[in-house]
């Protein structure tokens, strides 16, 4: 047995082992030159031979099996120069070559900023990939915003102006993996659900995997957001200072012996408005802040190994009193933390992994005239994750990996002292993935991935085949098509109002992981120089979806599997994006056409069939049509405008029909009766538009500080869209409200560099 291995090991590897003694490999990193930062998604090529790649999430690079000779190499990257330069390579050559790109900027009124977009676009199918300027740049309400700024791509919309969740090709909040820097995040929400808890200084770089990802993500139905913070300045101290409405921040960063770190915290500065407004108006909460920490710290033991450790911890509280007798406290947030140690094994093997803890935790208590009522909602997360890149030569690449953890969940609701429901699960976890991405020809790359998963409470195996192929048709158009099959254990009861009530609940004996396939096409085009089209459709199904029954009053007694209901579902659509890249006038078109819809037994059933089996209704944030304009405008060297529209299709609602009054009680001293309403969510809300304008100045301050102001209109035109509709029922007949979403809001910010 022995021999033979060794056999198959020799004839598998001894043409690689030849092949490296003939040629040359170099490899590196791609670092912004001021900064030192990585850079995640640069391209590098040899012009002569064309032959490139690009950079991983760690910013690494590696060119495999080149001909002895002399070359041209070149480098690109969004918003930056492009690197040129020549090098000779005689066989056996092993190069590492760190790469410095700089920004690009503008030196005069005529200068006009240029992309490499062109030679960007072999990403992957569903993936989009935004940059920090534009996230900071957009229109947001008081403050910029990463969740809010996703909302603007096709195939995600939005629940409404008060929401930053994210709901992706037919999918809720919770079938969405958040990952900032590989540790998972529960419930990055502030102020209610008003936006997201990443601090935009912090960031360095955002990934949307919108669907058919690969088998390197799992554990949800849906999709995959990515976020990497800042590693810090290399080569000299600087930070930054930003006051707003809603909230000021502050980041510094800076180098170490053989490394750098980062810093960065965000606190709402909302609290002297409430005040103000808690004189007149009522219904302000007596108190409430929000805080964002964030840190990060690098260090290199060698040019082979790299070690980083970093964390964050978010938290709002909140006071909020209903009426005299009645006030609701709200503490909820997350905190992370992970540990990171980068091997280059040789110029062929790359490895990364990581350590991770995760906690999220809500606490809202009721009081209501003495009486409380307190909810807990605790996850703990610990897990381990390797992950290695293997370059098989030139046409392949092999990436396999692992993530195991153990899982603590708890929920508890307790009623006037007394624990009314209290359930505590504890389930380790594991997943093992492999990719192999094979380039066939010049034309045609597939991808094969498996994916296992396990989960320990209630002894789930499950397995995820992926698959994806990208043709290249011609030099400017590729044709692309995705398939994969995706399991996910947990769900999430979420409240659109609050997000500090969402409640996360687990898979269990009795209570089956969620699962689903999904089905995707694409072509991605540059029909003009500086432009590019990407239009994709998809297909997706969604099976076994468990959630908390809303027709149970009282869930305390029942046994953990009793609290849920079971049903299923599907999503199709199709997605345009249209983007000017390059110039002084740059942008976007994003416009989505989809429908997504659940049934549940016991929902839109035919009663003169007698049957309980429901029928299928859109959830709440099924738009058909969605449609997403983002234009940003160099007026010159220190103005800049950037304004967005955004318009949607009603969102679905449930009508009442009517109410049946059965006379007074002179028992209970009041009306009995009912209401009886139509079809779940057979009517739609007003169809949605908005408009908003940014203008930026650039300024200096004492001749040493930069500075920039940001005066921001939301709502330009003052469009009331409907929120949702309030019903008076005591009134014949029925009279309707509607509770509107923002009116046009002025903001303002300053932010100095130094």
């Amino acid at each position: 047995m022995k021999l033979l291995l060794s056999s198959v090991l020799l004839s598998v590897c001894l043409p690689y082992i030849l092949l490296a003694q003939n040629t040359a490999s170099i490899n590196g990193y791609i670092k912004d030159a001021e900064t030192g930062e990585t850079l995640i998604a640069a391209n590098i090529a040899l012009i002569e031979i064309n032959k490139g790649t690009s950079t991983n999430t760690l910013g690494y690079y590696s060119i495999l099996n080149i001909k002895p000779g002399t070359y041209t190499l070149v480098a690109s990257y969004i918003g930056y120069q492009n690197f040129e330069v020549e090098i000779t390579l005689e066989a056996g050559d092993r190069i590492t070559r760190e790469i410095e790109l700089t920004p690009e900027t503008y030196t005069g009124e005529e200068v006009l900023v240029t992309s490499t977009r062109e030679k960007e676009e072999e990403k992957d199918i569903g993936v989009a990939q935004l940059n920090t300027e534009l996230i900071t740049s957009l229109p947001s309400v008081f403050q910029a915003d990463v969740f809010r700024s996703v909302q603007l791509l096709p195939g995600v919309a939005a629940a409404s102006d008060f929401s930053s969740g994210l709901y992706i090709r037919g999918g809720g909040p919770d079938q969405t993996l958040i990952l900032l820097d590989r540790t998972t995040v529960y419930n990055p929400t502030h102020f209610f659900g008003f936006f997201s808890t990443f601090n935009p200084d912090a960031i360095k770089n955002v990934q949307l995997y919108k669907g058919g990802y690969p088998a390197e993500y799992g554990g949800r139905l849906g999709s995959v957001l990515t976020i990497y913070n800042k590693d810090g300045n290399r080569n000299s101290y600087e930070g930054s200072l930003t006051a707003g409405l809603l909230a000021s921040r502050a980041i510094v960063e800076g180098p170490i012996k053989n490394g750098s770190f980062m810093f960065a915290v965000r606190r709402s500065t909302l609290e002297p408005y409430l005040a103000i407004l808690s004189q007149t108006t009522d219904g302000i909460p007596d108190s409430f802040y929000f805080l964002d920490i964030n840190g990060k710290l690098n260090y290199d033991l060698s040019t082979r190994d790299k070690f980083s450790l970093a964390f964050y911890s978010g938290l709002d509280d909140v006071n909020f009193p209903i009426n005299d007798n009645a006030t609701i406290f709200l503490g909820y947030g997350n905190q992370t933390y992970n540990g990171n140690w980068t091997h280059i094994f040789s110029d062929r093997v790359f490895s990364n992994f990581t350590f991770t803890f995760s906690r999220y935790f809500n606490n809202p208590e009721f009081d209501i005239a003495s009486t409380t009522f307190v909810e807990e909602n605790n996850i703990w997360d610990a897990s381990i994750k390797a992950d290695v890149e293997y370059l098989a030569s030139e046409n392949r690449n092999i990436n396999f990996g692992i993530w195991a953890g153990d899982l603590i969940f708890r929920v508890t609701e307790e009623f006037d002292g007394t624990t009314s429901f209290d359930q505590r699960l504890n389930s380790a976890y594991a997943a093992a993935y492999v990719n192999n991405e094979w380039r066939i020809s010049e034309k045609l790359e597939v991808t094969l991935g498996q994916r296992l998963n396990y989960f320990g409470n209630g002894d789930y195996l499950r397995m995820e085949p992926r698959i994806s192929t990208d043709y290249k048709l011609t030099p400017s158009v590729r044709l692309q098509a995705a398939y994969g099959r995706y399991n996910q254990f947990l769900t999430l009861v979420t409240n659109e109002a609050f997000s500090g009530f969402d409640t996360w609940y687990t898979a269990a004996e009795g209570v089956g992981p969620q699962w689903g396939d999904q089905f995707v096409l694409g072509a991605k085009t540059i029909p003009f120089t500086g432009y590019g089209l990407d239009v994709e459709v998809y297909y997706r199904t969604m099976n076994d979806i468990f959630e908390v029954d809303p027709r149970l009053n009282d869930i305390s007694g029942l046994a953990y599997e009793d609290i849920f209901r079971v049903g299923d579902g599907y999503a199709y659509g199709l997605e345009v994006f249209f983007e000017k890249r390059s110039g002084r006038t740059t942008g976007f078109i994003g416009y989505t056409w989809s429908s997504t819809f659940r049934r549940f037994d016991g929902y839109n059933t035919d009663l003169l069939s007698g049957n309980n089996e429901g029928n299928f209704f859109p959830p709440r944030f099924d738009r058909t049509h969605d449609l997403s304009v983002v234009l940003t405008r160099q007026l010159s060297k220190t103005w800049n405008a950037t304004f967005n529209y955004s318009f949607g299709t009603g969102q679905a609602v449930t009508e009442p029909l009517g109410r049946i009054d059965f006379g007074g009680n002179n028992i209970i001293g009041t009306d009995l009766g009912s209401f009886t309403v139509g079809n779940v969510n057979a009517s739609r809300l007003p169809n949605y538009s908005r408009a908003d304008v940014s203008f930026a100045k650039k300024a200096t301050l004492f001749g040493s500080y930069n500075t920039e102001w940001q005066f921001q209109i939301i709502n330009v035109l003052n469009q009331r869209n409907v929120w949702f509709y309030t019903y008076d029922f005591d009134s014949n007949p029925i009279s309707r409200d509607e509770v509107q979403l923002l009116p046009i809001i002025p903001s303002l910010s300053y932010t100095i560099t130094f």
